[in-house]
């Protein structure tokens, strides 16, 4: 299979881009320099204002912007500042310092390759509308900001890490949970009994729990744990975070219920204080085969010559929050394997199927 050069240029030069969350304006820069060229118009929305970084999402309407979305975001997890890629005859990785950035530079990559394809073979292209996002990394401030046309009616997000031909048609939704104990300082070793320890009120909680895997669609999780000030004091304050998810947003809502109602208890018995809150990080979502978004991308995935293969996926993604705004969106497929890991590394031949799908997905001829 001969893979375009220019393609694996354009995947170079954005994994080399520093971009972590909140600081996504240099390839927010790259992005338009390159679209300019084509003479595509873009606009850059106030995203920032939520996530405190110093990028908006960057949105760009082709012919009216039509009915279709085209999405990828700008952030990576990690830095790239340092990454030295090596290509190979088969993949794209790093030298094992750095992550290699293909979560998402290769959604990226893909979207703007198709485009600057289909724009120089003079391919019939349909109207449609391509946004790049920023802080998918950490809360999907950018996608949750994100204000498209009344006329769009389904996405497709370039992001996912399962190999193209799967998409993601249904997605964990999540919440997270902060809980912060208070109880009473005192001298660990004079009057130790006059204290109320706040982490051994939080481990009592805890161990009120059930965590990990609840159910076939349901997990929990503490995942932060702070408190105390000193070895010589009986910590007055606890604080720990942690999340639910689940496919279905009612269990979610039970279990956290149950959360809280452990943590009560545990507080009460102590004589400790509770301050308890909830919030969704991200809704889940169901696509069905009769929906247009299903049958668009499967349709796209075959031109690809691929076979499309739906799937489920515990994680959240920019889809999530697009499907929570009523536009029905999937999460496709790109094969950026081992993301966030300094092994990451992307198939070169999976990169330009992915194009393939972009490209399917913005012609004229694709139903």
């Amino acid at each position: 299979m001969s893979i375009p050069s220019r393609l694996i240029d354009i995947f170079l030069q954005t994994a080399t881009i520093e971009g972590l969350s909140g600081n996504e304006e240099a390839v927010k820069d790259y992005i338009k320099a390159f679209l300019s060229r084509l003479n595509i118009s873009l606009e850059e929305d106030n995203a920032q204002e939520i996530s405190g970084g110093n990028s908006g999402n960057l949105i760009g309407k082709l012919g009216s912007g039509g009915n279709v979305v085209l999405l990828s975001h700008m952030d990576t997890a990690r830095s790239t500042a340092d990454l030295n890629p090596i290509v190979d005859e088969e993949k794209i990785c790093s030298d094992g310092r750095t992550i290699l950035g293909a979560d998402n530079r290769a959604g990226i990559s893909a979207i703007l390759y198709a485009i600057e394809y289909a724009y120089q073979q003079q391919l019939p292209i349909a109207d449609f509308t391509v946004a790049f996002t920023v802080c998918e990394e950490t809360n999907l401030s950018g996608s949750r900001y994100l204000a498209l046309n009344d006329d769009i009616q389904m996405g497709f997000v370039f992001d996912s890490s399962f190999r193209p031909g799967n998409f993601v048609c249904q997605s964990f939704g999540a919440q997270k949970f902060s809980a912060a104990f208070l109880g009473k300082a005192a001298h660990s070793g004079i009057a130790p009994e006059k204290g109320i320890s706040a982490i051994a009120v939080a481990a009592d909680a805890i161990n009120r729990l059930r965590l990990g895997r609840i159910d076939e669609i349901t997990t929990a999780n503490i995942g932060l744990l702070e408190g105390g000030m000193a070895v010589n004091v009986v910590p007055e304050k606890a604080h720990l975070q942690g999340e639910v998810r689940s496919l279905d947003p009612g269990r979610v809502e039970s279990v956290i219920s149950e959360i809280q109602a452990h943590f009560s208890a545990a507080a009460a018995s102590a004589g400790a204080t509770l301050n308890f809150s909830a919030e969704w990080e991200f809704k889940p979502y169901c696509l069905t085969e009769n929906m247009p978004v299903y049958q668009k991308i499967s349709s796209a995935i075959r031109q690809s010559g691929l076979i499309p293969t739906p799937q489920i996926s515990p994680g959240g993604s920019d889809a999530n929050a697009l499907n929570a705004k009523g536009i029905p969106t999937v999460n496709i497929g790109i094969g950026a394997q081992n993301p966030h890991a300094n092994d990451e590394f992307i198939l070169k031949k999976d990169l330009l199927k992915a194009a393939e799908i972009a490209l399917a997905l913005i012609q004229r001829t694709n139903n």
